[in-house]
């Protein structure tokens, strides 16, 4: 009989199969945690069984991805937080109107918290209470998106009169507003157009208020 030849293996790639594999149900794992809370469930009910069982692994192998849920909770702060700063940041480019600015980024807000609903219920039944861990996460992650915020603005030439102090304060405003925002979106019934319009529009508004502030304010 003829024999066969091996493919010759290519150094690394074992190791790079098992990397996958491991990114793969560390994913497993975040996304099992999603499924339950889309069942109402609150972050600090969910035990590991549940989660290791939802997604069809053993309780064991969560610690080879996870010390705790603490750090799976974190894992899915960044989740929402490292993309949609992206996706924002990309809102602001340089040549867009202010008005256009203000109204792309609500859409692209609104698209993002549509798209990743189960995290943004995470995030906002976790920012009011829960772990300690998470709610500092979460305020990092807010402190971080005014930060990029207020350098994008400066270097945009947005209120220039403004100090460094101020305006980071006012991306904060920015901030708040938006992840306050984030539940009348989960919330808006499937199908109301004109529910679905004013909220855009309340929003914008909202925005544009906080602007118009701003440029009136002087520091002390």
């Amino acid at each position: 009989m003829p024999v066969t030849k091996r493919a010759p293996r290519v150094e690394g790639e074992a190791a790079g199969t098992r990397g996958e594999r491991k990114e793969r149900t560390r994913l497993h794992l975040i996304e099992a945690a999603l499924v339950l809370l889309g069942q109402g469930r609150g972050f600090t009910s969910l035990s590991l069984r549940e989660i290791t069982r939802e997604a069809g692994i053993v309780p064991a192998a969560f610690y080879r991805h996870f010390r705790d849920l603490d750090e799976l909770g974190l894992a899915l702060v960044e989740m929402g937080g490292v993309t949609l700063r992206r996706l924002l940041r990309e809102a602001r480019r340089d040549g867009v109107p202010p008005t256009d600015m203000l109204r792309g980024s609500v859409l692209i807000y609104k698209r993002f918290v549509e798209e990743r609903s189960l995290v943004f219920r995470f995030i906002a039944g976790e920012r009011g209470g829960g772990s300690r861990v998470i709610r500092e996460a979460i305020r990092t992650e807010e402190s971080h998106f005014a930060s990029e915020m207020a350098q994008d603005l400066r270097a945009l030439g947005t209120l220039p009169d403004l100090s460094s102090a101020s305006l980071q304060m006012i991306c904060g405003l920015v901030v708040t507003t938006m992840l306050n925002a984030a539940s009348d979106i989960l919330d808006l019934p499937q199908g109301r157009s004109r529910q679905e319009t004013e909220l855009v529009e309340n929003f914008v508004r909202q925005l544009r208020l906080i602007f118009l502030g701003a440029r009136h304010w002087r520091d002390d």
